[in-house]
């Protein structure tokens, strides 16, 4: 027996495959036609997962033609409790039944003074004493855009350092801030001005060709030494902005020893601390925000995804001491989404009773251990990576010429084929890092012990099916 097929695991939680495996075959169904027909160009899911979704429930979801897929997407990390949570709905429903307003601009509400004291009692102590919170457009590109506005009024500096492998949004201000190029290139030019790229604590891949706690305090001393140079060639910044887990970038964690330097630098520099949780929050680390794995307290955090409990919605928390900007300095028309907020304080409310953290840090070892027992038979898995249920697995071409580092390079084609051999199975992966190379873990944080050993069990299957074809 293959180690694909022989994976550590609780046997009673064991959910059994089934005798004879069962592909799926994607043929155009009249929805994905008017789709490719009718939407913008710009569509980008689809072109992976050319599924039309007709129900979901849990982790699973179930497209037109009846065919059921357990969703390791979730909404690129919104669906924390996966799809249609018995909390979610009662909290909408409840909403309805009582007749609030629907649309409140920003005018206050009981839902929603509710949902800001649940959301502050899930703050470190050190940032929920001081907190203010802004409410932006439904997005979480727009709290970017709302947490740059905020730290170049209250600094009356406009540079901004970002970091490479960096994503935060779409919007040409927050598109200034991001790593990838491709976005970029179309864009004669991007609305926002002065940012610096920094390089960012990639262990695998260490922009230095050192790795380990050496590239650890070499990345600190290159910081440390541009905001303090003064023939540096940067203007001290207005803010730093980071995500203490790298999604789209690859699911790359950062050295925590790495952001406690960070915060250190810039607070003797003056300078903010934004940490972007839009999609690393709300316990998908394993901590309720990524940041306070290094116990560190940022000025500035920005959220979305997962915090309106599957809804539109996003905010700025951020200390008291940058709320300088004016009346309407950032405004949105649907920044009152109470339906969202409801949805949102139920899922807060959830996490705690039921220590989801922590089920999500065990949830995470298991398949991180799952995926280590499949690397014995899969060289090209070169990279198991992450925190909690935020995992990648950066794809390397073993016959390729090494880096630096020794290690072999990124294997972008088969990435791919692993992602397509998964749907056949029906298990939906995104994929992620340089060159499209990293294949992405995001499932509910409910996931099971017997629903971890399942997705790691397709994963293999997929895997040799793919390498075989290649």
């Amino acid at each position: 027996m293959s180690v694909a097929t022989s994976l550590v695991q609780d046997q009673s939680a064991r959910v059994a495959p089934a005798p004879a495996e069962t592909l799926y075959q994607f043929n155009e169904s009249p929805l994905l036609a008017r789709q490719t027909r009718q939407e913008s160009n710009a569509r980008s899911y689809p072109r992976r997962i050319p599924l039309a979704l007709k129900r979901a429930k849990g982790i699973y979801v179930e497209d037109v033609e009846g065919r059921r897929f357990i969703d390791c997407l979730a909404g690129a990390g919104t669906l924390a409790l996966g799809h249609n949570h018995a909390v979610v709905i009662e909290a909408i429903r409840q909403v309805l039944a009582d007749e609030l307003p629907l649309h409140t601009l920003d005018l206050t509400t009981p839902v929603k003074d509710q949902f800001v004291q649940d959301l502050f009692a899930l703050l470190p102590q050190g940032l929920a004493g001081e907190a203010k919170i802004q409410f932006c457009g439904p997005t979480g590109t727009d709290a970017v855009e709302a947490a740059l506005k905020l730290v170049r009024t209250a600094t009356g500096r406009s540079t901004v350092l970002s970091f490479q492998g960096g994503y935060h949004g779409m919007s040409q201000g927050a598109l200034s801030l991001m790593g990838s190029l491709a976005p970029k290139k179309p864009m004669a030019a991007l609305l926002g001005s002065g940012v610096q790229f920094m390089p960012y604590p990639y262990d695998y891949r260490c922009p230095f060709g050192l790795g380990g706690a050496q590239g650890v305090k070499v990345n600190l001393s290159y910081l440390e030494n541009l905001l303090s140079d003064p023939e540096a060639g940067v203007q001290l910044p207005a803010a730093v902005i980071v995500e203490a887990v790298q999604g789209e970038g690859g699911v790359i964690p950062a050295d925590l020893d790495w952001l406690r330097g960070l915060r250190r630098i810039t607070e003797k520099a003056g300078v903010a601390l934004i940490v972007d949780e839009i999609q690393s929050g709300f316990g998908r680390t394993g901590k309720m925000f990524a940041f306070e794995h290094a116990g560190i307290i940022p000025d500035v955090v920005v959220m979305s995804k997962a915090i309106g409990g599957s809804l539109p919605l996003a905010v700025v928390v951020y200390r008291d001491w940058l709320d300088t900007w004016l009346p309407g300095a950032h405004a949105g028309t649907f920044r009152g989404n109470q339906m969202a907020m409801a949805a949102g304080s139920a899922v807060m409310r959830y996490l705690t009773e039921h220590r989801v953290c922590e089920h999500a840090t065990a949830m995470g070892e298991r398949l991180g251990e799952h995926l280590r027992i499949l690397q014995r038979e899969f060289p090209q898995l070169g990279d198991i990576r992450g925190r909690g249920l935020m995992l990648g697995v950066e794809l390397v071409d073993p016959s390729g010429v090494p880096d630096a580092q020794g290690h072999p390079p990124i294997f972008a084609r088969l990435a791919p084929l692993v992602q397509r051999e998964c749907l056949k199975r029906g298990l939906i992966l995104e994929l992620g890092g340089r060159h499209g190379g990293v294949v992405r873990f995001l499932p509910p944080l409910v996931i099971t012990c017997g629903e971890i050993d399942q997705v790691a069990e397709i994963f293999g299957r997929a895997m040799a099916a793919a390498t075989a074809s290649l």
